[in-house]
């Protein structure tokens, strides 16, 4: 993916650095004076009363927070058993033994979960209706380059309205069962698979629906403290859209993520799929 990501990462901090120093679209606003104060007197306070304990269960949780990134970047176990060790480490290395400890944590994230379930049931319907199939077989329809920059175009449209994550596992699903029925070859499905990532994750960032988390800071209790509605995120959210979208969408069309992607082979940094791989699906994050 890294023809792709690498030059989408240095547009995208290319394009923070610019809006800070621009001011547009409501960035580079400097924090108050009295807030700043505010904020200051608040962290002396809390330095003041933090103790050994309370020392040693921050850096247990930099501890699980590597862990996590670690867990997730290599594949070590299922994303769902990741997530479940985080949650244990996360009690039981800062002394929460009690259920209805427990409990709080999960208070805030209840609006957000339940969109969540909202969602599934969606994609459940979209899977057994197969109301994408259409789409994809007439995606497939087109060859070569111009296949992954419509899988792009098309993943991409409908994240920006429903989540990134839901999109993408519809339409890799789909792309699987076209490599089953020998649609496409193996190689192909490889870069299907990067289209389709990349698709559902750079313009989904234009709304609250395509990125889990926007949605979840939208849903959370300080959303109203700070004046941040869906119009707002959307008008801040506008220029990484346009850049990122169109600097992933160049990396596919320009044809460098299928000639890098050959180069990779011939160099030996990344070795063809057996035949016997062909019906597993890379996961999907």
């Amino acid at each position: 993916m890294s023809p792709v990501t690498v030059p989408v990462f240095l547009s995208g901090m290319i394009t923070c650095v610019l809006l800070e120093k621009l001011k547009w679209f409501g960035y580079g606003v400097k924090l108050p004076v009295n807030v700043l104060k505010v904020l200051s007197e608040f962290d002396e306070e809390e330095s003041r009363k933090r103790t050994k304990r309370d020392t040693v269960k921050l850096i247990m949780q930099g501890f699980i927070a590597v862990w996590l990134i670690t867990g997730l970047a290599l594949h070590l176990a299922p994303v769902g058993l990741i997530g479940l060790t985080v949650i244990v480490f996360a009690t039981s290395f800062t002394g929460i033994t009690e259920e209805h400890q427990i409990g709080h944590a999960f208070e805030e994230a209840l609006p957000f979960t339940s969109l969540l379930a909202v969602f599934f049931a969606v994609v459940a319907v979209i899977i057994d209706q197969q109301l994408f199939t259409p789409v994809i077989a007439w995606v497939l329809t087109y060859e070569g380059n111009m296949q992954l920059v419509m899988f792009y175009l098309a993943n991409g449209l409908l994240s920006m309205v429903s989540d990134n994550v839901f999109v993408g596992t519809v339409y890799i699903t789909e792309v699987q069962n076209a490599l089953a029925a020998g649609q496409i070859t193996r190689d192909q499905f490889d870069l299907l698979a990067v289209a389709i990532n990349t698709g559902t994750n750079l313009p989904s960032v234009a709304t609250p629906n395509g990125q889990a988390a926007f949605l979840f800071l939208l849903t959370s209790a300080i959303a109203p403290l700070v004046r941040l509605s869906y119009g707002r995120m959307m008008i801040m959210a506008l220029p990484y859209t346009l850049v990122l979208t169109l600097v992933g969408l160049g990396a596919i069309a320009s044809g460098h993520l299928s000639n890098s992607t050959e180069n990779f082979y011939e160099s030996g940094l990344i070795e063809h799929h057996k035949a016997g791989s062909s019906h597993s699906a890379p996961p999907k994050h």
